[in-house]
């Protein structure tokens, strides 16, 4: 006999399944308030849908019931498999120890979850009638709620938990509880053994030297690792809501590393954490004395007409402002390229960051940033809410429930690095972009006085998006090709908002998908985008090729403080280093 059935649970009472029965009554009646408080009417469901989902989950739980004591109950020694097909029947990581499907009674709870998910979730698509936001909260919240009470977070319904700490005598929710307690002491989770990892030794890497700095950033220049580069330098702008270093991970997934080992002179801004002092900042500081100074201080230092520009994220979605500030004035010419990562200028089909910015989550920022500045670890719980399942309650029961040690994970350990951010910018760029959408609103927003217009921007750009983003939406980033008026060049990568981007050509994974010929939707792009196995990367190297082919030799400027601007400190800097 297994060590599991030591523990071997006794068969449901009809008690206990009638508890059940009311316990999906209760969660039920509380979908049905919530979507009558939404337009404070009868709660806008089709009667017809309604009886057809609640018609199917009867059927499936009585089947569930039927088949499991059929079958003998917890006296059986195999489980009934669930009819294909079934809600109960389909494959989930967080069940994928062997144990869930061999054991008859964490079968059943298996199952029974699964049903009831499925159902609780047709409840909540079922709601019509109401604002698309509303809905679409009422979705995430279900979601979230459902993640939550899953059977695996529990330590008496998940069979790993319960053989753990049978073979180790509880030790493991000792371990576990020692870990919650760290957690809760720095009040932020833990993913992986930051003391794995060390700044400028083999993590944020590549050499290079802090050539400039401000109250804002840091520009870093990496040292070339070829005899000639590029005349056009690249500049990156990584965004300031997390640590620049996530394109600069281990040596083997560098993107700093790899673009200085395909010639090119790379630059990089360094943002620096939000304090007290940051605390009247706003874009236009972020525009001009952070994007334009860097891109000014570039061409200043070798004594080029352009650069070519990388703006990731949040910091692409101000790239673009930038380069239509910049086309406003007359100063296009400044930037020969734009690439674009993950980035976003129309928040229209924006994805479940859009739930966050209502009246009463503003009201939170503002709790929350009394000191000038929004701590990071608020902006991190939010992010790890969008995947609650792979980014909470995955860890939670890895490190909490079975006490297992942190595994060493450079990804991971940039995650958890959380960058402040100023309080002023961070609520108008929630409010200005994301609730109202005003970048695209021709004029709507100014920097220093002048109006910009994202349809002046005529600069070349290069637009990469992740099919499985849950950040930047793959439909939502598209909407920037739709935006600019110059030649545009979309690729779609495998994977998300990380591993979409940082996927190195030596990893040899995921894939991209390009056309050729430009498509006017996204859904035309799909139909005829032709996919490539491996790393995007080299594409985009290509690309900048095809607009730039002139090289210099590396010399006098070109060497990191070999120029008018003399080296400050070695990278990554002081700023990467303040929390």
């Amino acid at each position: 006999m297994d060590q599991l059935h030591v523990m071997e649970p006794h068969l449901p009472t009809l008690e206990q399944m009638q508890q059940w029965t009311q316990v999906i009554g209760r969660a039920q009646q509380l979908m049905l308030e919530q979507a009558a408080g939404m337009t404070g009417q009868a709660p806008p469901f089709d009667p017809e849908i309604v009886a057809r989902i609640q018609t199917g989950f009867a059927d499936e739980g009585l089947a569930l019931w039927q088949r499991f004591l059929d079958s003998g109950g917890l006296l059986r020694d195999t489980p009934e498999p669930a009819p294909a097909g079934s809600p109960a029947a389909r494959k989930d990581r967080r069940f994928s120890d062997p144990a869930w499907t061999e054991h008859p009674f964490y079968d059943l709870v298996r199952q029974s979850y699964l049903l009831l998910s499925d159902y609780l979730t047709k409840m909540a698509d079922a709601v019509d009638g109401v604002d698309p936001k509303e809905k679409a909260r009422l979705r995430f919240a279900t979601a979230g709620l459902l993640d939550a009470m899953s059977p695996s977070n529990f330590p008496l319904t998940n069979p790993q938990v319960v053989q753990k700490t049978i073979e180790s005598g509880g030790e493991n929710l000792v371990r576990g509880l020692k870990h919650m307690l760290a957690d809760m002491e720095k009040g932020q989770l833990t993913h992986t053994d930051g003391t794995a990892f060390e700044l400028g030794r083999n993590i944020a890497s590549t050499p290079g030297k802090v050539i400039h700095e401000t109250p804002l950033y840091q520009l870093i220049h990496y040292a070339p690792s070829t005899d000639t580069v590029l005349e056009t330098p690249l500049l990156i702008f990584p965004p300031w809501i997390n640590r620049f270093y996530i394109l600069d991970l281990s040596p083997e997934k560098s993107f700093v590393k790899w673009a200085v080992d395909q010639g090119l002179s790379v630059f990089l801004v360094s943002w620096k954490s939000a304090d007290a002092s940051m605390k009247d900042m706003v874009w236009d500081d972020y525009i001009l004395s952070g994007q334009i100074d860097a891109i000014d201080t570039v061409r200043d230092l070798l004594g080029v007409e352009n650069v070519h520009a990388i703006g990731y994220c949040v910091a692409g979605t101000t790239l673009a402002a930038t380069l239509a500030l910049l086309a406003a004035r007359g100063e296009a010419d400044k930037v020969a390229s734009a690439t674009f990562f993950t980035a976003q200028v129309d928040f229209s089909e924006a994805g479940d960051l859009t739930l966050f910015v209502d009246d009463e989550q503003m009201k939170l920022v503002d709790q929350l940033s009394s000191g000038g500045f929004l701590d990071g670890r608020y902006m991190a719980a939010t992010f790890n809410l969008l995947r609650g399942r792979d980014l909470i309650w995955n860890y939670v029961v890895n490190n909490y429930l079975l006490g297992q040690d942190y595994p060493p994970f450079d990804l991971l350990y940039w995650n958890g690095d959380t960058t402040n951010l100023p309080a002023r910018w961070h609520k108008d760029y929630l409010t200005q972009l994301y609730r109202d959408n005003l970048l695209v609103v021709p004029g709507a927003i100014s920097v220093a006085g002048t109006p910009i217009d994202l349809k002046n921007v005529k600069t070349p750009a290069y637009v990469q998006a992740g099919r499985e983003d849950h950040i930047a939406p793959l439909e939502s980033v598209w909407k920037l090709t739709e935006h600019f008026a110059g030649p545009i060049r979309f690729l779609l990568a495998g994977s998300g908002h990380i591993a979409g981007v940082v996927n190195p050509p030596s990893a040899m994974k995921y894939q991209y998908w390009t056309c050729e010929e430009a498509q006017a939707t996204i859904d035309e792009f799909l139909a005829h985008a032709t996919e490539t196995k491996g790393s995007w990367w080299p594409d985009w190297r290509a690309w900048i090729g095809r607009i730039d082919e002139k090289t210099v030799a590396v010399t006098g400027p070109r060497i990191p403080g070999g120029g008018k601007r003399k080296a400050i400190e070695d990278a990554p800097g002081r700023y990467v280093m303040q929390r």
